[in-house]
């Protein structure tokens, strides 16, 4: 599984001084969040006159300069690191996307995917809309622009909503202010918190750490947050919105210390490490993690079995997670290159090896494989989330189903395939116990095959019209 992508906005008083120029924050924020998009990254500052942006390939740290920095002069700001799900890895998918119209300005940065948006790119490029990207953000963006010739802003972006299906938390500058949008289930995470005066919009409440920022809330399902110099106006597009906040936000992608809808990630990977030591007992030397996403998990199981917890596998963190190789002897060696085995640690121990996910299952093999050549006795293989049977549409680049491979084999199959003494996966059940929620309130659909959403081909848990949700927004 690959990384989805970060979105931040920033606007501060418009009387501050150049020194509190929202680049430089953006750039602070965007930074903790590379976690989440190692493909590109951008910046977008309005100065009230005219948008100035810096993007590429990268990095954060790669593509921006202190001097080009410099240049970004405004007071409001939109930014993105992007891994790409719908649109290829090139420059002219890299966020924010920029589009001027007759009204004004709009830029935008969208965490997500929509299931829905080719559909949308053929009714307007009928229009006459002419696209620079093959990215779904720019389908938001013309949508959008289409809109706000008719409407006001919030109308517009209501009205947007109702033609998307999918996942979206959305960054958008709008003539002067910023705009949180966040999808009716909430797929993706979306926090804001106040900063010098003024506010930050950001995909993880790291950022706003980062930042020393004081964390405000989340963005709630079905709402748009507009963001003025002096205040903000909170509208409640969908009135019953569905909850289905994406379960591998906690399980791997989200960084251990953030808070995601009132919950902190390190607390929920503890709790499934326990859950996994309650479900599956197993006698053993040692508790080891598979470096770095394992970790808490396998804290969590030492801690709930009694068994000792120690390193037995030690990761090189100067590997760049794109590290490819041709050939099967130089894939091993990128293996060994990426993690190597602390064998003092391991030989002649039992292991319990504790992971976030399987899901072709040849990465285990290889790590399975490496610490049996250090000498371990034994290896139990935990993993953190229930069995990968199907794709995810919803903004992570998964394996098709063909390749995930719990989708057609058994636990005693991909047992034997990991070479793993024993294999235990966290039920389902385990995992909303981790989570302290109910199934209903997350998308599992990678771990059922039903959706929260319409999919062609794929089962659907709800029912209902999906333009039923939307109802005159409130506001607060």
């Amino acid at each position: 599984m690959k990384e989805e992508c970060g979105v931040a906005g920033i606007i501060l008083p418009s009387d501050r001084p150049q020194s509190n120029n929202v680049a430089f924050k953006l750039y602070y924020a965007l930074y903790a969040l590379q976690h989440r998009g190692q493909e590109s990254t951008g910046i977008v500052v309005h100065d009230g006159i005219s948008p100035k942006s810096i993007k590429g390939m990268g990095l954060v740290p790669d593509v921006y300069t202190k001097d080009s920095l410099v240049r970004l002069i405004g007071n409001v700001g939109v930014g993105h690191v992007r891994y790409s799900t719908t649109g290829g890895s090139k420059l002219e998918n890299c966020q924010p996307f920029v589009l001027n119209f007759k009204g004004g300005t709009i830029a935008i940065a969208h965490n997500g995917n929509l299931v829905n948006a080719k559909v949308l790119k053929d009714e307007l490029e009928c229009e006459g809309r002419i696209f620079v990207s093959d990215s779904d953000t720019e389908v938001i963006g013309h949508l959008l622009v289409k809109e706000l010739l008719r409407h006001g802003s919030v109308e517009s972006i209501r009205n947007v909503m109702r033609k998307l299906v999918g996942s979206y938390s959305l960054v958008i500058y709008i003539n002067g202010s910023l705009y949180a949008v966040r999808d009716p289930f909430g797929f993706k995470p979306l926090c804001f918190g106040e900063v010098d005066g003024g506010y930050a919009i950001v995909s993880e409440s790291v950022a706003l750490d980062t930042l020393n920022s004081t964390l405000v809330r989340d963005v709630r399902p079905g709402e748009v947050i507009v963001f003025k110099g002096n205040g903000l106006e909170s509208h409640q597009i969908v009135t019953e919105p569905h909850p289905a906040n994406c379960v591998f936000e906690f399980i791997y992608f989200a960084r251990p210390d953030s808070v995601i809808d009132g919950k902190l990630v390190y607390k929920v990977r503890e709790n499934i490490g326990r859950e996994l030591a309650r479900e599956y007992q197993v006698e053993a030397d040692i508790v080891s993690p598979v470096p770095d996403s394992g970790i808490t998990s396998a804290i969590g199981y030492a801690r709930e079995s009694g068994i000792k917890y120690i390193e037995g596998l030690m990761k090189n963190r100067y590997i760049g997670r794109t590290f490819i190789l041709p050939g099967q002897e130089l894939r091993e060696t990128a293996v060994r290159l990426k993690m190597n085995a602390i064998k003092d640690n391991v030989k002649g121990k039992r292991v319990v090896l504790v992971d976030d996910s399987i899901v072709r299952g040849t990465t285990a093999r290889r790590i399975i494989d490496m610490v049996r050549s250090a000498g371990a006795s034994e290896i139990h293989a935990r993993v953190g989330s229930p069995a990968i049977v199907a794709p995810c549409y919803l903004g992570i680049d998964m394996a098709t189903r063909q390749e995930l491979i719990a989708s057609y084999k058994t636990i005693k199959e991909v047992e034997n395939l990991i070479n793993a003494d024993s294999l235990g996966y966290l039920s389902i059940d385990g995992l909303m116990r981790a989570l302290e929620c109910n199934k209903n309130d997350m998308c599992i659909g990678c771990l059922t095959g039903e959706y929260p959403v319409e999919i062609p081909g794929e089962n659907c848990r709800i029912k209902q019209a999906r333009l039923d949700y939307f109802n005159e927004p409130k506001r607060s």
